[in-house]
């Protein structure tokens, strides 16, 4: 096959496992199952790391939107490997408005984005601005991995407190920031549930994720439910 899309899906097709198929459809609601083809997340990242090379890769990149959801994990499993800084952040904002699920939003964390933190930051504050579902999740997501450690700044709390939605998968995102947070940061992330700067969903799934975290002690555990609204 000449077109890189057709040879890809082709390749899908053969390492499907039917059974997988159907207990992950299941855990993607918002995509249609005759859209997944059930290919092993393992899998798909060994032939992606083979894709990458391919030398008509940037086709297939170009040829938005996928027809599966298995291509839409290949895609961002392949952007993740891009070495340079410009053009991984250009690919993966191409393809941000074309994700349409949890699984795809969260899987894709470029290594370079690590090597990166401060140009970033302008990226996720527009990203986290965005009115798109998982545009806004993945923002979010970013400062979780990149930003709460050794490059934390009490402000990046204040961002995702800030943020007003009312979608599910946002508000399960921040909730999941914050749990972490508590877990790594705990004085700076604390007075947000103290204060309840936060909606009260999020405030008691920000606390249910962290009572549930084994990095978060058992004294901590113990005031954290004291606060559920």
């Amino acid at each position: 096959m000449s077109d890189i899309g057709e040879r890809i899906r082709a390749q899908l097709w053969e390492m499907q496992d039917v059974g997988y198929k159907d207990f992950h459809a299941k855990l993607i609601p918002t995509v249609d199952p005759e859209a997944i083809i059930g290919v092993r997340t393992p899998e798909l990242r060994r032939y992606a790391r083979k894709l990458a090379k391919d030398p008509q890769i940037g086709d297939f990149l170009a040829q938005l939107p996928h027809q599966y959801y298995d291509e839409n994990n290949v895609h961002a499993f392949v952007v993740e490997q891009i070495k340079d800084y410009g053009e991984c952040l250009t690919q993966t904002e191409r393809f941000l408005p074309y994700i349409d699920n949890w699984a795809t939003c969260d899987m894709m964390a470029p290594k370079v984005f690590a090597k990166h933190k401060e140009e970033l930051l302008e990226s996720v504050q527009r990203w986290i601005a965005s009115t798109e579902t998982y545009t806004i999740r993945y923002g979010v997501g970013m400062l979780m991995r990149f930003y709460l450690e050794e490059d934390f700044r009490q402000e990046y709390l204040q961002w995702v407190a800030d943020i007003s939605s009312q979608e599910y998968y946002v508000n399960m995102m921040r909730a999941w920031y914050f749990a972490t947070a508590l877990a790594k940061q705990y004085e700076a992330a604390i007075p947000y549930l103290v204060e309840r700067r936060l909606d009260g969903w999020t405030h008691n799934k920000a606390i249910q994720k962290a009572c549930e975290s084994n990095r978060v002690t058992a004294q901590q555990k113990k005031y954290l439910r004291g606060l559920k609204v």
